[in-house]
């Protein structure tokens, strides 16, 4: 068994901190010395404790004495234990003397030494038997050419009492919905690219601000400066990427002061994938960044706002935000934007709506921005190429009654057509209404957010909805993304798009032989995400993630979990539930180092729900399942 010798502290923040002076592998009747000449207590350590303790077992063990000694001091202490698994003969190599030795020594039950007998045992069980024998001879006969530990037996029972007396977190999305997308954050504004077989969508990232008193107060969104990022392949489990920090002093783009309503597209230049995401900044301007990859890292290619206020023709756009890229067939890209009635302008025709044509780098113009006549504009464009037909989208301004060109309500999206990406453009018609118009599940009316996108051939509509706020029981205009299928004919046209807290429901079953990151996921519970990029589930007690639609085949036997823990804690995996059929138990040994765990599977086929349930503080990185 590993043991370690660690030290207990409180830290200067005053959280309870466990470091690791040491560790070793000790053997069942022999002496290990567990030692560090030079190891460093941390400046703000206070509360210190001294322990040893075991890894993984719960078992009796002695200590002989402890012994503390200025640094680089050598204490002498056993010989350490030096054997190769396979190597009986202990002479360096693993042949047939090897073999006849494994025999020699399961027969008479007694080895030449305390290695010879650890080498013998190549599948880690404890004891020799036949099975090492075997994989010894196959070994030589280079018919494996690594050695298969057993896997230890998972006491159910026992791993089951860690539960005893936690409450389980309640989750704010219900178990039979899609929607909304995420929970573990706000995420308004959505805007979504597809690429190589996922579907990623960004948003602004709404963050929840408190009064002195601790009260929530509403959506302030000019301290919002960083965005989510989050895909998926089946519409269902999301994979949370982490909040990019785009504006102010610590963000990417530090001469921005807000990040909101991002889009993004991706393009081949010079042989080579390039994404690029714009995003604005309050309502003053469009900045774009470029990345590698879909979820970065993300650079800010030309230190400026790409459109401001002093671009030319935007002198009068009283909201210069909300941009939309589309890439046409051609590899050229255009850029539409704005918002908003001018002072003293007319509701009805508020001329702030642009479009602008890229130059082929994607981050400058090639020539000024002209007029698309939007009528009733008041924010969100979006844009799509439907055949030889664009489609301009955008969400109607609060002063549409009494038109006379089918808009049936305020804060609708709408949507004109035309010929050419630069216009000009003619109204068609609505296509969605305010989602608080379905049900009170969708929360309080606010400002309606989309983006049309195909994905593996069908149109979606992404929006934005306050359910999440709704389940949280406040109203304060939070916003979260959701999603819900669209039909678009051939020829251009939209038609009506329902919104539903079911959602689309899952296209695509989730292989879990492949390695799944932990902080994908369609439900949790309590856990946040903590990262960026290559991001981890952080849980406490009670809390969980449920993972959908999980394809596990004819049968899974083992489990593997990439996790950490400072304190040490469990992970159940259930079925049906977060309080359901347990199939596994993973044991995360103290210490805070991530490391691979791998775990027998109980009864696990078929297409489930799997529950991860966490007994105490986990840092949860991925999990994959072996037949």
């Amino acid at each position: 068994d590993t043991f370690y010798l660690k030290l207990q502290y409180t830290d200067g923040s005053g959280e309870t901190q466990y470091s690791t002076i040491a560790e070793a592998n000790a053997i069942k009747g022999e002496w290990v010395q567990l030692a560090n000449p030079n190891y460093k207590i941390p400046s703000d350590a206070k509360n210190m404790s001294i322990y040893v303790e075991t890894a993984e077992s719960t078992i009796n063990f002695y200590i002989d004495e402890a012994i503390g000694a200025l640094p680089g001091t050598k204490v002498e202490g056993p010989a350490p234990i030096s054997f190769i698994l396979g190597d009986v003969t202990c002479d360096g190599v693993i042949n047939g003397f090897d073999v006849a030795a494994a025999k020699k020594g399961l027969a008479k039950g007694t080895f030449a030494s305390t290695n010879a007998k650890l080498a013998a045992d190549v599948n880690q069980s404890g004891d020799i038997d036949e099975n090492d024998v075997v994989q010894i001879s196959d070994f030589v006969l280079a018919r494996i050419d690594k050695f298969t530990a057993v896997e230890k037996p998972v006491d159910f029972a026992a791993l089951e009492q860690k539960f005893s007396g936690i409450s389980l977190a309640a989750s704010l999305k219900n178990s039979k919905y899609g929607n909304p997308l995420m929970t573990q954050r706000f995420s308004a504004d959505p805007g979504v690219m597809e690429y190589n077989g996922r579907v990623y969508v960004y948003t602004t990232n709404d963050t929840l601000t408190y009064d002195s008193n601790g009260q929530v107060t509403g959506c302030t969104y000019s301290v919002i400066n960083t965005l989510n990022c989050m895909s998926s392949a089946d519409l269902v489990n999301w994979t949370d990427h982490g909040k990019i920090p785009v504006a102010g002093s610590n963000g990417i783009a530090k001469w921005a002061g807000c990040s909101w309503a991002p889009h993004a597209t991706h393009k081949t230049i010079n042989g080579k994938e390039k994404f690029f995401l714009y995003f604005a900044n309050n309502a003053n301007g469009i900045g774009v960044l470029t990345s590698d990859s879909p979820t970065g890292p993300w650079v800010d290619p030309i230190g400026k706002p790409l459109i401001s206020r002093s671009t030319p023709t935007c002198d009068k756009v009283a909201w210069v935000f909300d941009p939309a890229v589309l890439l046409d067939d051609d590899g050229t890209g255009y850029l539409y934007f704005g918002g908003g009635t001018p002072d003293g302008g007319n509701p009805k025709d508020p001329g702030t709506a642009r479009v602008v044509k890229l130059n082929p780098d994607m981050t400058s113009l090639a020539g000024n921005p002209v007029q698309v006549n939007a009528p009733y504009l008041f924010e969100d464009s979006g844009i799509n190429k439907v055949g030889n037909k664009y489609l301009y989208s955008y969400c109607t301004n609060w002063s549409t009654g009494g038109n006379n060109i089918g808009i049936t309500a305020n804060a609708t999206i709408a949507y004109c057509v035309s010929d050419n990406p630069m216009g000009p453009f003619t109204f068609v018609g609505e296509c969605f209404k305010n989602p608080a118009s379905f049900g009170k599940e969708f929360g309080c009316y606010n400002n309606n957010h989309h983006t049309f996108v195909k994905f593996k051939g069908n149109y979606y509509l992404f929006y934005h909805a306050r359910g999440v706020e709704y389940a949280m029981g406040i109203d304060k205009n939070y916003r979260s993304a959701q999603v819900d299928k669209a039909t678009i004919s051939d020829d251009g046209k939209i038609s009506y798009v329902t919104a539903t807290m079911t959602g689309p429901g899952q296209i695509e079953l989730l292989n879990p032989y492949e390695t799944v990151q932990a902080e994908t996921f369609s439900h949790m519970a309590g856990v946040t995400v903590e990262g960026l990029n290559n991001t981890t589930v952080s849980a406490k007690a009670g809390n969980w993630t449920r993972v959908s639609g999980v394809d596990c085949g004819t049968g899974a036997k083992s489990l593997t979990v990439k996790a950490s823990s400072s304190s040490g804690a469990v992970i159940k995996v259930c079925t049906g539930s977060q309080s359901g059929t347990a199939v596994s138990y993973v044991e995360i040994p103290a210490g805070g180092s991530m490391q691979e765990i791998t775990v027998p599977v109980v009864g696990l086929s078929g297409t489930q729900d799997l529950y991860f349930v966490f007994s105490g503080n986990v840092s949860f990185d991925s999990w994959v399942l072996s037949k």
